[in-house]
């Protein structure tokens, strides 16, 4: 095992030390914290996080030490505290996302404060112990990813976080606890029978489940590998005739990671995080960005935005069944809807967190924009995060066309978010449910990570 790929995968999840940690990867994943933090915040606002609380409070008994994002004095067991801050988490689809498409942060920070307040007072990790384990948590998702060109196309079959998230937060959780390598290997083995969930529940209320099921059971993953349960040592291989987590994957390659140190590079390292400006499905915000250049060339050749001059719509878009959705009905297919983000980013000139309420979404202008939208899918417009576009013309009643395409949105990893931009991101999320003064000491703390003595503090 200690030759094989799942073997090299526990020996580095034991091995990471924080100096391995370069300091771009300690900034980039510290804005990852506090975005995610705040997007945690503002979705332990929404009805389907409500859902999850109450089932996990009424169904559950439970030692409860660990808290709950956007509630004050209330705790839950580490594991259900862990599964309930998932759900808010990706509960308005706000959370950051990387290529291949994942969304990282989400799976495995609430495992890691969940756990840190769990963990006796004298065996509390201190922040940089926190900062490490997350960035193993990142570095397994990331790698398991890059072992199928499947994974680099925007997924049909199953949502990724809910399969690499698993593993992430196994990872991640294996570290915080300093599991053994024999350990940290049986925790990803448990984490890859707990994992999975399919595209069909995209734009629904089960979506968040992902994400809160991810880091939930990564920890429960950790937790029994900590008490001794085993798995399949070599669940990372490539066994022929006994599929282990290539299981995931049509196609499936997977290499060694090497051990941390100078031959190392996180991959962190190589690639920033998209970092999402309004809460929707992340190619939207190509869509929205086309949308809102090529309106403001309609106000300039007709004075005002005037719907009536418009004859028809039409979006160039990759092909996507779960996000082409002509008439959505609901905020959760609202967020996966190509054609409803650039009628709302036409109508309104922006795209925020009232744009997906009911009223908006049924909207009777908005209604007859989207009855104007023609899509069409290029061959060069492909399924994936890092080559896709998004263009929106406007055919006017004149004869004229007004164009706009966007290659990169503001946010994306290869045009990331300022740190301005970022801070006033999360000031407005965090504002839905904390008062300034700790949204001040949320900012001091996530900046001040590596010198935290008691991480459980976060």
């Amino acid at each position: 095992p200690e030759e094989s790929v799942s073997g090299s995968f526990a020996s580095f999840i034991q091995a990471a030390r924080p100096e391995h940690l370069s300091q771009t990867v300690r900034q980039r994943s510290k804005r990852m914290i506090l975005d995610s933090i705040g997007v945690g915040l503002v979705g332990s606002t929404t009805t389907v996080f409500d859902i999850a609380l109450r089932y996990c409070r009424e169904l559950y008994s439970s030692v409860a030490v660990s808290s709950v994002y956007g509630k004050p004095g209330l705790k839950l067991s580490p594991t259900l505290a862990a599964f309930t801050n998932g759900v808010a988490t990706h509960s308005m689809d706000f959370d950051d996302t990387w290529h291949p498409a994942t969304h990282p942060s989400g799976a495995v920070l609430p495992a890691l404060l969940a756990a840190s307040q769990m963990l006796p007072p004298k065996t509390k990790p201190n922040g940089l112990e926190f900062l490490l384990a997350f960035n193993v948590g990142l570095e397994v998702q990331g790698r398991l990813m890059h072992f199928s060109t499947e994974a680099h196309d925007i997924p049909k079959r199953f949502h990724p976080p809910s399969v690499v998230g698993t593993l992430g937060s196994a990872a991640a959780a294996a570290k915080l606890l300093s599991l053994s390598s024999a350990q940290c290997c049986h925790a990803l083995g448990i984490a890859a029978s707990l994992a999975g969930a399919p595209m069909a529940n995209a734009a629904t209320q089960a979506k968040p489940l992902h994400v809160g099921n991810a880091t939930r059971l990564g920890l429960e993953a950790a937790l029994l590998a900590a008490r001794g349960m085993e798995a399949n040592p070599l669940i990372l291989d490539d066994v022929p005739g006994c599929s282990g987590f290539g299981a995931f994957y049509s196609v499936y390659h997977p290499k060694p990671l090497p051990a941390p140190g100078e031959h190392h590079e996180f991959l962190l390292e190589k690639q920033d995080i998209a970092f999402k400006r309004f809460p929707a499905h992340l190619g939207m915000h190509w869509v929205v960005d086309a949308a809102l250049s090529v309106r403001n060339l309609f106000v300039n050749y007709a004075g005002s935005f005037s719907p009536s001059l418009i004859r028809s719509i039409v979006l160039k878009i990759p092909v996507s069944k779960y996000i082409n959705r002509p008439f959505p009905s609901s905020e959760h297919q609202a967020r996966h809807s190509f054609q409803f983000n650039a009628c709302a980013a036409l109508l309104d000139g922006d795209v925020g967190l009232g744009s997906f309420s009911d009223s908006s979404i049924q909207r009777q202008e908005l209604r007859e924009l989207l009855d104007k939208v023609v899509v069409e899918h290029p061959e060069d417009n492909v399924a994936n995060f890092d080559k896709m576009y998004g263009e929106v013309a406007l055919l006017l009643h004149s004869g004229d066309v007004l164009t706009g395409k966007c290659d990169t949105f503001y946010g994306h990893w290869r045009k990331p978010l300022s740190k301005e931009s970022l801070l006033k991101k999360f000031r407005s999320n965090a504002s839905h449910v904390l008062p300034e003064e700790k949204i001040e000491a949320i900012i001091t703390l996530v900046d001040n990570l590596e010198n935290l003595s008691d991480s459980s503090q976060l």
